[in-house]
């Protein structure tokens, strides 16, 4: 998959990570890059339009998708994140809305399009689903889900030319990291290496200092092993 003369949509795109990402699919040459923000957003590059797009609201998701006609690569960037302890359900369910379910409600309405160009989904999520952070735990349950849900599309679409990436992040300096005073990679570092492991086709990108040392053992791991293992069986028995 090359960036170049694709068609792109980053969602949660004013800030952080999202904003670094369309700069970058604007560096390797999109032809178009769709920055969804539940905000009004203006961009100097003329291959940018702004789509209004919260993730969580059905009317938007189905406005943007009715909107863009064309789409080769699908970022789903938007995420929200809080300090709990598992007990205030509003909370949970809240984190599940945006990290889970919108990611899930707007792969559901580009999946047609994806579907016709052989395109990509790029879901952004975090080395906490692999690892609870238990000062963010809601945070963490709901990047699990969505790493389940990215390899379980990763099973489901293969047979219909759509490759499915997860990214796993550790700490990016950005908006939603502001209170932890450690060490954080820069948005824009992470976005090269979002591209990078799209452009090579890696299934799961590990793209800065804190999540790279974990790639090699996931990728040759027990974990990423069964993952290849049910995929296979699921296929047999689809084939069936």
């Amino acid at each position: 998959m090359n960036i170049a003369d694709k068609a792109v949509l980053v969602t949660g795109a004013n800030r952080g990570i999202g904003k670094a990402l369309v700069e970058e699919a604007l560096k390797r040459g999109a032809k178009r890059v769709y920055a969804g923000t539940r905000g009004p957003l203006t961009h100097p590059d003329e291959r940018v339009t702004p789509i209004t797009l919260d993730v969580t609201d059905a009317e938007h998701i189905a406005a943007a998708a009715a909107k863009i006609e064309s789409l080769d690569i699908l970022i789903n960037n938007a995420g929200i994140v809080a300090t709990d302890d598992l007990t205030d359900r509003a909370l949970i369910d809240q984190m599940l809305a945006v990290n889970f379910y919108g990611m899930h409600d707007v792969i559901q309405a580009f999946l047609p399009a994806l579907i016709r160009s052989g395109g990509a989904i790029v879901n952004n999520i975090s080395v906490n689903a692999f690892a609870a952070f238990p000062l963010v735990a809601a945070y963490s349950v709901s990047k699990a889900a969505a790493f389940n849900l990215t390899q379980s599309l990763r099973a489901h679409l293969v047979s219909q030319g759509v490759s499915v990436h997860a990214v796993l992040t550790g700490l990016v300096d950005t908006d939603m990291t502001a209170g932890f005073d450690v060490e954080k990679a820069p948005p824009e570092l992470v976005a090269q290496g979002v591209f990078d492991g799209v452009e090579k086709g890696d299934e799961d990108i590990f793209p800065d200092p804190m999540s790279a040392p974990l790639a090699d053992d996931w990728r040759n791991g027990s974990g990423k092993g069964l993952e290849r293992q049910y995929a296979a069986m699921f296929a047999q028995f689809t084939q069936a």
